[in-house]
């Protein structure tokens, strides 16, 4: 695992966190804001993935 992974997936973590409690406190704000952290961080994981397989390929 390289360092983009772990951070796109604790990102994908933290934002699922965050839009959950969102939908918990009937907060639209936090939900979305927590949708689109949530799914940033699935973006940096993936490039992190495809970096590392780029490097496998190597």
């Amino acid at each position: 695992m390289n360092k983009e992974q772990v951070q796109g997936r604790v990102e994908e973590a933290k934002g699922k966190v965050k839009e959950a409690a969102g939908v918990i406190l009937d907060d639209k704000d936090m939900k979305l804001e927590g949708n689109i952290q949530k799914n940033a961080g699935k973006v940096q994981s993936g490039i992190g993935d495809l970096v590392d397989d780029l490097k496998k390929s190597k």
